[in-house]
């Protein structure tokens, strides 16, 4: 066991380390999936729409899920990985899966029929068109 403990570290880590240290071995799939506050969001407004541009690196298109609640936006991804062997006795299976959803509000209503998504390169772009009310309406006075 090594003499000198780290800081932020116990001695029961350091035992642990240096008795078990498979335990403490990444997983080789890459990296994790990442948390709701590190998709990173980039939201701008026109007259008619808004544009809605999020960081979902790693993730296939089919994993993405968006739903639109009256001004509110739910993003959903996950991921599902894991090794694949064929008629090999596997000695060790390592198997990553993981969900992550972040929730937005938006100042006005959506047009949920004529909202669009597009997913290219890690990037997942949605055009959220503004709902189209009457707007104020005069009220005649009896």
């Amino acid at each position: 066991m090594s003499s000198l403990i780290p800081r932020g570290s116990s001695l029961f880590d350091e035992f642990f380390k240096d008795f078990a240290p498979g335990f403490y071995i990444r997983p080789l799939h890459g990296d994790p999936l990442p948390s709701p506050a590190q998709i990173k969001v980039d939201v701008s407004e026109s007259d008619q729409a808004y544009t809605v541009s999020a960081e979902v690196p790693g993730v296939r298109k089919e994993d993405i899920q968006v739903s639109i609640e009256g001004n509110v936006v739910t993003l959903r991804a996950e991921v599902k990985q894991g090794d694949q062997s064929g008629d090999e006795k596997s000695l060790r299976s390592e198997r990553y899966y993981g969900a992550v959803s972040r929730s937005f509000q938006l100042p006005a209503e959506i047009d949920q029929g004529q909202s669009k998504a597009k997913y290219d390169n890690g990037v997942l772009t949605l055009t959220l068109p503004k709902k189209q009310g009457q707007g104020s309406q005069r009220l005649m006075i009896e």
